[in-house]
């Protein structure tokens, strides 16, 4: 028997099957001028070849869309060239995505059956193609799950974490080309929510190209030179490095995103082409994407506004701040061909601070797990000023929890250990013995070393760092000196993994915006990327093999109401389980949020169709540009070529 699931965000009941969602599918369609002279030459099949037997007809008029024009290129910046992988993020080509009232539909699916919540019936498009024109079917998820998943010199940690469920590794099979099932004994209601991420698992990968990479299938004396011409040790290595679905750096790997990677990663210059055989069209035969190319240039993050001010992009969010705004929307008074945007921003802070509780240094370790100190910490901000001074006052003060646009919004938790109170905070600090203090007023730590804070950034944001420097000398009436360390991003992230850094900033969860129907996984200790506990996350995704144990109580509390959430489908238990992790988190304040809801800019070109007015700027859920379907804008005069 099939009944709805509780998805990532609402419960949906039209999940099951796509025909509910989709349109007919035009009599006629329409070969592109992109591709038109390949066609002709013979080296490409017409379009009728080329499209699924059952495209993704989209309703434009439904979402008060107009319809587009093939052609153009749209310009965009990135600030590292790591960041093509943007171009799956934007994309959005997903086997299940969400859709603008973020239930989740299927996408390249045609079809999803689902039977408790356990067993996935995954029903692939017939005639879909890689964009290479090489069958896309259950044999490319055949190939992962035993040729990567399960292959130990491949993935020497085994398969990921959730095929595993209360310890059981999940089964999957493959009936026949158009079909794949995956199925667990107990439910495992966070499967098609993983799939619609924004980084998701790919499960399936393209056989035809990969297999050329592995032992099992390749010639062993092409190999081997393969391997010494890519200088790396093994052949696992060449499969890994040539097997890139999410950081799309390999121009030679075949793909299902609306466009396709062209050029070496080294270049300064990155150029994306429309997908022949993508899966999408509108409801009057033309196939999407609407533009040809993607220009992906990269640059000096200093130097995104600028350029954007200056004209040189047609769409731009990444690497553009709040304190940007104004210099953008003087450029657009002064004649600029292009829009300034305000989304609201979904992350649920734009600044939080994370005392690493796994830091490696087991006296600051052991100051960092007293409550006491992250409650001082938290009173010792003055997030007033914060907002003033960098957002005039239009960002929301307060912790890291779920936002007003929530459901499970409480302004109990957002204003909890928020308000400004160095008496209170210093009260604190002594209760917890740290009273010696050096010549010039700096706390002492245990040992006898003064207290210096140091929390470490990526440098990127010119908020962060200012924020950080309005707490220093609110701190420093703490007797606590911060010290601001800049780092790479890469290196950054690698020193918190290892539990070098003692603490560091960043945005705060992703998801803002959740309902009780979301997966509350991420509030666990489940997942390294939160910085406060980045060995306990290693710890649940390596299944014990790397990181410890959470031993924190109010930690595993917080990984049995997960598990809980887990194993009910009860929508007032699920509630209430989620409000017990939101208190649990605004208490312990394990990352320490201190400023929410500032508006995200988005520079869009006047000649640039289709992009909404009004919409949430979030990494998970939403994909940034992907939930609202890049593949869908347009040019008006997409042949006028500008900037050139």
């Amino acid at each position: 028997m099939h009944r709805p699931v509780l998805m990532a965000f609402v419960m949906i009941a039209t999940l099951v099957t796509l025909p509910l969602r989709a349109q007919s599918i035009p009599s006629e369609v329409h070969e592109s001028t992109f591709w038109a002279q390949e066609v002709d030459n013979g080296n490409m099949p017409p379009i009728e070849q080329r499209l699924p037997k059952q495209p993704l007809v989209v309703d434009l008029e439904a979402k008060g869309r107009s319809f587009g024009t093939q052609g153009g290129t749209l310009r965009t910046l990135i600030s590292r060239s790591k960041d093509v992988r943007q171009m799956v993020v934007y994309g959005y080509a997903r086997l299940v995505g969400y859709q603008p009232d973020y239930s989740i539909a299927p996408d390249i699916l045609a079809s999803v059956d689902i039977e408790e919540d356990r067993k996935f019936t995954l029903h692939l498009r017939p005639g879909h193609r890689w964009s290479d024109g090489a069958p896309f079917t259950s044999a490319d998820f055949e190939y992962w799950w035993k040729y990567v998943a399960n292959d130990p010199d491949v993935t020497p940690s085994g398969p990921p974490d959730f095929m595993i469920v209360d310890n059981k590794l999940g089964k999957v099979s493959f009936p026949d080309p158009e079909t794949v099932v995956f199925e667990w004994e107990i439910p495992n209601p966070n499967f098609l929510p993983l799939l619609a991420q924004a980084s998701p698992p790919f499960i399936y990968r393209p056989a035809h190209y990969l297999s050329q990479f592995h032992v099992k299938f390749a010639d062993p004396d092409e190999l081997l030179e393969e391997v010494k011409e890519a200088r790396v040790n093994s052949w696992a290595a060449l499969h890994n490095k040539r097997d890139s679905m999410y950081k799309y750096d390999n121009p030679a790997l075949p793909t299902l995103q609306p466009w396709i990677n062209t050029s070496d990663n080294d270049s300064s210059r990155l150029l994306f082409v429309r997908n022949p055989y993508y899966h999408r069209i509108d409801s009057k035969g033309v196939q999407l994407p609407y533009i040809d190319v993607v220009e992906m240039t990269v640059v000096g993050g200093g130097l995104i506004a600028a350029k954007a001010n200056a004209g040189e992009v047609d769409l731009q969010a990444r690497g553009l701040d709040f304190p940007d705004i104004s210099i953008l929307k003087k450029g657009e008074f002064d004649g600029g061909n292009y829009r300034t945007l305000l989304w609201a921003n979904g992350a649920a802070s734009q600044i939080a601070i994370y005392p690493n509780l796994n830091f490696a240094d087991p006296v600051w370790r052991k100051v960092m797990r007293d409550i006491r100190f992250r409650h001082a910490l938290s009173l010792g901000i003055d997030r007033r000023m914060i907002n003033r001074v960098l957002y005039f006052g239009l960002a929301m003060e307060g912790g890291m929890t779920a936002l007003p646009q929530s459901p499970l919004y409480r302004e109990d938790n957002m204003k909890a250990w928020a308000n400004f109170d160095i008496d209170r905070a210093n009260a604190l600090l002594d209760e917890m013995g740290l009273t010696d203090r050096t010549p010039s007023g700096l706390r002492k730590l245990p040992d006898g070393r003064p207290m210096e804070f140091v929390i470490e950034t990526s440098g990127e944001r010119s908020e962060e760092e200012n924020a950080l420097t309005i707490i220093t000398d609110t701190w420093r009436e703490l007797g606590i000196r911060l010290i601001m360390r800049p780092l790479d991003r890469d290196i950054l992230r690698n020193r918190i993994y290892a539990g070098t850094t003692m603490a560091s900033v960043w945005f705060g969860w992703d998801n803002g915006i959740p309902r009780p129907s979301t997966s509350p996984m991420y509030l666990a200790p489940t997942n390294q990327e939160f910085f406060a506990w980045p060995m306990w996350g290693q710890y649940y995704q390596t299944l014990g093999q790397n990181g410890y144990a959470p031993d924190m109580q109010p930690a595993k509390r917080l990984m049995l109401l997960a598990n809980d959430w887990n194993h009910t489908q009860n929508p007032e238990q699920r509630l209430e389980i989620w409000q017990k992790m939101l208190a649990i988190h605004a208490q312990e304040q394990f990352g320490i949020g201190i400023i929410s809801e500032a508006p995200q800019p988005i520079v869009v070109s006047k000649r640039l169709r289709n992009v909404p007015d009004e919409g949430i700027w979030a990494f998970d859920p939403g994909a940034h540009f992907g939930i609202h379907r890049i593949d869908e804008f347009y040019f008006d005069d997409p042949h006028v070529q500008v900037g050139r």
